[in-house]
């Protein structure tokens, strides 16, 4: 534990919490080998830090040592920073230049927020890691490096693996070795130390005295969220020593520069904006299309069970008929005397379909299957076939609504669930006179 102490005081870390001294364990351990080395955290939790305790404690600390932010460098020259370039390779590109990768040679490089680099870029970065070759952009010429990588990400990486934003090959690479670094929510024991050395540096700074915490503020900033983890628990250290007006600092004056937030771990549901160009309309038909071959299924397993019943009275007991809810809905409508089924109506109770948004469906109904009965029982049916086309169905569908908003255009799309820019393109191309 002595050298995690060492540690501490050479890069300025504060804190004693389990979690961070078994990070800084696994760092010290890591640091003497040429493993690539993932460190996951959130924002602001000193993540950069951590590669350059391992980078100053490797064999290859009088080497470069060069950090990247894959998240600032715009995709179109994210291969050129980091691999270089040939003259002529694209527009701009008046000279030869060299990349992060030739320029770092022997040492070591920190991609800090690598979930954000794009897929292209991946493949190029997966061949470095597993050969130690790259081709500058525009150049067909192999070259090879000895840089070590040390990635960082406050995303999780294993889940853009499951939705294609990231390489799964790339991301097993990567993790060789992960080190976690605790948020402060997780450390809350070494909030106050952290603001003490903040506001002492500020003090010996600026040549003021340092501001002082009462019980009631220090348990105030040790309950705090701090979705901004040590970056945003410096930055109020530094405000309360410029704006505050005093120097004893009680639980008012704390909740004036840190309202209380209440963090959310909650998934959000977020809408993709649909464009113009139609792909409205074309959501539209497949949910239309989905609907309706739901309903015909919907339909036929219900005169399918029917017809059984009929034939067969006595299965209607059965506990696996009779708990069905399509089999109760159909129950309802007859009454059973004497082992046999006596109809009180010919009309199968309909079924009735939501209305979707952003669709045309609302509370339509497939059409009956109408049964006709002889004295001697049910002895044949008539099925009606319900239309499937999408053209009728959407054209019945708006002439209802105008007829019934009595022809006002705005009302009708409402009541649809599209746009008055649709309703009227659909009116022209339908040939609809409203």
């Amino acid at each position: 534990m002595a050298d995690i102490q060492s540690i501490k005081n050479r890069f300025g870390i504060i804190g004693n919490a389990q979690a961070l001294n078994h990070a800084l364990d696994v760092a010290v351990q890591v640091a003497t080998t040429d493993l690539t080395v993932l460190i996951v955290g959130e924002s602001g939790v000193g993540k950069e830090a951590f590669s350059q305790i391992i980078h100053s404690l490797s064999s290859r600390k009088h080497n470069p040592f060069i950090a990247v932010n894959c998240g600032a460098i715009p995709e179109g020259t994210i291969d050129s920073e980091l691999f270089g370039h040939e003259k002529g390779s694209f527009t701009g590109a008046v000279d030869a230049r060299k990349g992060y990768f030739e320029t770092v040679n022997g040492g070591t490089i920190f991609l800090d927020e690598i979930g954000e680099m794009p897929l292209g870029t991946q493949a190029r970065l997966l061949r470095v890691l597993e050969t130690g070759e790259f081709i500058r952009v525009g150049s067909s010429k192999v070259q090879k490096t000895d840089v070590r990588v040390i990635a960082a990400t406050n995303r999780d990486l294993y889940d853009f693996t499951q939705v294609g934003k990231f390489r799964q090959d790339l991301y097993y690479r990567l993790s060789t070795v992960p080190i976690r670094v605790p948020s402060l929510r997780d450390r809350k024991e070494d909030i106050p130390l952290l603001f003490r050395k903040f506001v002492v540096d500020f003090s010996e700074r600026y040549n003021t005295t340092p501001v002082q915490l009462d019980e009631n503020a220090r348990n105030w900033l040790v309950n705090y969220p701090w979705p901004g983890n040590v970056r945003e628990l410096k930055n109020v250290a530094e405000q309360i020593s410029v704006l505050s007006k005093k120097k004893e600092i009680d639980i008012e004056s704390i909740q004036h520069f840190l309202p209380y937030k209440q963090v959310s771990n909650l998934p959000a549901v977020t809408h993709s904006p649909q464009s113009n160009n139609g792909s409205d309309f074309a959501n539209e038909r497949e949910i239309l299309y989905k609907l309706f071959f739901d309903m015909k299924k919907d339909v036929n397993e219900l005169k399918k069970m029917f017809l059984e019943v009929l034939k067969n009275p006595a299965i209607a007991e059965h506990p696996s008929y009779s708990d069905q809810p399509i089999f109760n809905e159909v129950d309802k409508n007859y009454n059973y005397e004497g082992g046999k089924a006596l109809p009180s109506s010919t009309y199968i109770p309909t079924v009735e379909t939501p209305r979707y948004d952003n669709g045309f469906v609302q509370n339509e109904v497939p059409r009956p299957v109408v049964i006709a009965p002889q004295q001697n029982g049910f002895q044949e049916h008539e099925e009606v076939e319900e239309t499937l086309n999408i053209i009728d169905k959407e054209k019945e569908l708006i002439t209802k609504a105008l007829k019934k908003h009595r022809g006002k255009r705005k009302d009708a799309a409402t009541d649809l669930g599209i746009s008055e820019r649709t309703l009227y393109r659909k009116l022209k191309e339908y040939d609809i006179n409203d």
